[in-house]
């Protein structure tokens, strides 16, 4: 992780370019799917709001909205596989960074969100 200085705002933020070497940090919705199908244990956690949660999931997904996350990090097994996903993959990215960073080291992030597993695995879910 490297800091700089935006050009237009002069405000610092972060570049999650160099990521440490291991597991994949992110999962494709077949891949997920295939899992799933196998029976793996995988931990969906679906880190959108309670109102996107109301119009879709994927079966089996807990709820942790992205602002709850640092308080209720701890219900989850750091040695599980977690999959964290919102609508369209960013607000998960930034869970799993924020989960690998608490030692969850098989953290992953759905590609595309729920977005990309409507289009690609499971038409029948409403879009939104």
């Amino acid at each position: 992780m490297t800091a700089m200085v935006g050009e237009r705002s002069g405000r610092w933020k972060l570049s999650w370019s160099r990521r440490p070497s291991g597991e994949p940090y992110t999962i494709t919705p077949e891949e997920l799917k295939e899992k799933l199908d196998r029976g793996e244990a995988v931990v969906l956690v679906d880190v959108r709001e309670e109102d996107e949660w109301a119009i879709n999931r994927i079966k089996g997904a807990t709820l942790i909205p992205l602002a709850t996350l640092p308080q209720r990090a701890r219900e989850l097994d750091p040695a599980a596989e977690i999959v964290a996903y919102c609508k369209m993959g960013s607000r998960s990215e930034q869970a799993v960074y924020y989960l690998r960073r608490l030692g969850f080291p098989k953290a992953k992030n759905l590609e595309g969100g729920i977005d990309a597993w409507i289009q690609r695995v499971d038409p029948t879910l409403p879009p939104y």
